[in-house]
C-alpha cells in the first residue's frame, strides 16, 4: 500500500494511537472483523460515507486522508489558511517539527488572526498536542498548540517554547535573567522541578508557542 493509501492512514493511526480493529469496526456499527478486512483485504475497496466520516471525527483528520472526494473550494469564511497539525506529542517521545512528520490534519485560521498571533510565515507554523500535566493550568493534557519555528531565529524572549532534552520532545516555560542571559526552564504546574542557570547555547529550541486550543470538558 502507497503511503497516503486511505487502508495505509488508517492502519497507521490504529498503530499511533494504540486502538484495535474490532473495537474501531463497533465504533462504526460493524461486525467485528470489519476494519481489519478493508485494511488487510481491501474489502470493502472503499470506506462507506458514514463509516469514513464517524472514523475522521474520531482520528480528528481531515476526512478526504480516508478516501473523501477533493473539496473544491474552502466554504464562504474568509481568507482561511491551513495550518498543519502533526502526530507529534510534546513531553510524550522522540518527534520532530522540522516537515518529516506527515500531517494528520489542518486547522483554518484567518490571515489577520495568524498575523495578530506572531510574524511567522504560514509556513512556520506548525500545531502539536500537549500530553501531560507538567504546565499545568496554562496546558492541559490533549490541548493543541500551534509552534511558531522561526523564533529560533530571534532572540529568545520570556514565553513557553517547544524544546528538546535527550531526544523528548518539551514543552516549557522559559524566563530569560535581565543581567546574565541565562535561562530559567520552568513547568507552570509547581510539582515538577526546574532548571535553572541554563547557557542558551546548551537549550535546543524548536519554536515558541503562540496559540494553543483545548476541548471543553
Amino acid at each position: 500500500m502507497e503511503s497516503n493509501d486511505p487502508r495505509a492512514v488508517l492502519e497507521r493511526l490504529i498503530e499511533e494511537r494504540r486502538e484495535d480493529y474490532a473495537g474501531l469496526s463497533r465504533l462504526i456499527g460493524r461486525n467485528a472483523a470489519y476494519i481489519q478486512q478493508f485494511i488487510k483485504r481491501g474489502t470493502p475497496k472503499k470506506l462507506a460515507e458514514q463509516d469514513r466520516r464517524r472514523l475522521a471525527r474520531y482520528f480528528g483528520i481531515d476526512e478526504e486522508l480516508l478516501g473523501a472526494p477533493p473539496s473544491d473550494s474552502l466554504p464562504p469564511q474568509g481568507d482561511l489558511i491551513a495550518i498543519p497539525r502533526y502526530s507529534v506529542s510534546a513531553s510524550a517521545g522522540p518527534g520532530a517539527l522540522d516537515g518529516d512528520e506527515r500531517p494528520v490534519a489542518h486547522l483554518g485560521f484567518s490571515k489577520s488572526t495568524l498575523e495578530q498571533l506572531s510574524q511567522a510565515r504560514p509556513k512556520d507554523l506548525s500545531i502539536i498536542r500537549v500530553e501531560g500535566d507538567s504546565m499545568f493550568p496554562t496546558l492541559s493534557d490533549g490541548d493543541d498548540i500551534m509552534v511558531d519555528r522561526s523564533a529560533v531565529l530571534r532572540k529568545i524572549q520570556d514565553g513557553i517554547y517547544v524544546l528538546r532534552r535527550d531526544d523528548t520532545l518539551l514543552v516549557k516555560r522559559i524566563t530569560v535573567h535581565p543581567s546574565r542571559s541565562m535561562l530559567t526552564i520552568a513547568s507552570d504546574n509547581p510539582a515538577y522541578a526546574s532548571w535553572t542557570d541554563c547557557a542558551p547555547e546548551d537549550v535546543e529550541i524548536l519554536g515558541r508557542v503562540v496559540w494553543a486550543g483545548r476541548k471543553i470538558r
